[in-house]
């Protein structure tokens, strides 16, 4: 697979799908690797140009020392599109993907043309638990997550449901490099895009999941009815739409874009 190379990074990326469709970005959760779109993008890539790639801190991209903002992010994003020679994409971001994508649709409104946020919050709190995650990680390494990926990104009847699939997340998120786990917690603690993402201009979709633990519909409800003339649906399962319920995400991203 292809990297690019930024004057600080080296992104890992991937693309599918035909050479002059609509390019659509896929952009991650904190602790996975692009892999986790694999079923989404199979949904997709017949009609649309998928981007997937790693953000800073996961997967084969570069994990340097934190602590990392959700600005930061998106200007690593947008260094991967220029260097792509890409100018306006769709995005579709999950949990810290969708925080990303919020920010690239408020600080560079012209590179985004329609977003999709899933799974996610304007502001995730209280700031002490973010902190307290990252020591976690700090004096036990990864397997400090290996509870909260279960607990809080799977729902119940998954779990029991695809035992195979779940262990497969486990071990992504057991696999991510503890700096840039460490560096993402301090870009979701210090997030608050509860006001700015009322300028957000471009056609949006919000998607929720029922049972998402870690951030709950009524935060995505809270996202929708912030962005002017935003639509929310909600899906079964947990924090993983991407995972849980690919088929029926891929189907909602497809009839919106």
């Amino acid at each position: 697979m292809p990297f690019y190379q930024t004057d600080t990074l080296r992104i890992h990326y991937r693309i599918d799908g035909p050479e002059h469709a609509p390019v659509l970005v896929l952009l991650n959760s904190i602790a996975t690797d692009l892999s986790v779109w694999g079923e989404v993008t199979d949904e997709l890539r017949q009609s649309m140009r998928i981007l997937r790639y790693d953000a800073r801190g996961q997967g084969e991209t570069t994990a340097p020392d934190g602590p990392y903002s959700i600005a930061m992010l998106a200007q690593d994003l947008v260094s991967l599109l220029d260097g792509l020679d890409l100018s306006k994409v769709h995005l579709c971001g999950l949990s810290l993907g969708a925080m990303v994508a919020m920010q690239m649709a408020t600080a560079y409104p012209q590179r985004v043309d329609r977003l999709v946020l899933c799974n996610t919050a304007a502001q995730v709190g209280p700031p002490e638990s973010w902190d307290m995650r990252a020591a976690a990680v700090r004096e036990h390494g990864m397997q400090a997550v290996r509870p909260a990926v279960l607990e809080r990104w799977l729902s119940a009847d998954f779990r029991e449901r695809q035992p195979q699939a779940a262990q497969r997340v486990v071990e992504m998120a057991l696999a991510s490099a503890p700096a840039g786990y460490i560096g993402s917690c301090a870009a979701i603690r210090d997030m608050d895009q509860r006001i700015s993402i009322g300028a957000i201009a471009a056609p949006v979709l919000v998607v929720g999941s029922a049972s998402d633990a870690a951030t709950p519909p009524a935060d995505g409800r809270y996202i929708a009815g912030a962005i002017g003339g935003a639509r929310y649906v909600e899906l079964p399962g947990g924090h993983l739409s991407n995972v849980e319920e690919p088929a029926r995400l891929a189907a909602e991203i497809r009839n919106f874009l």
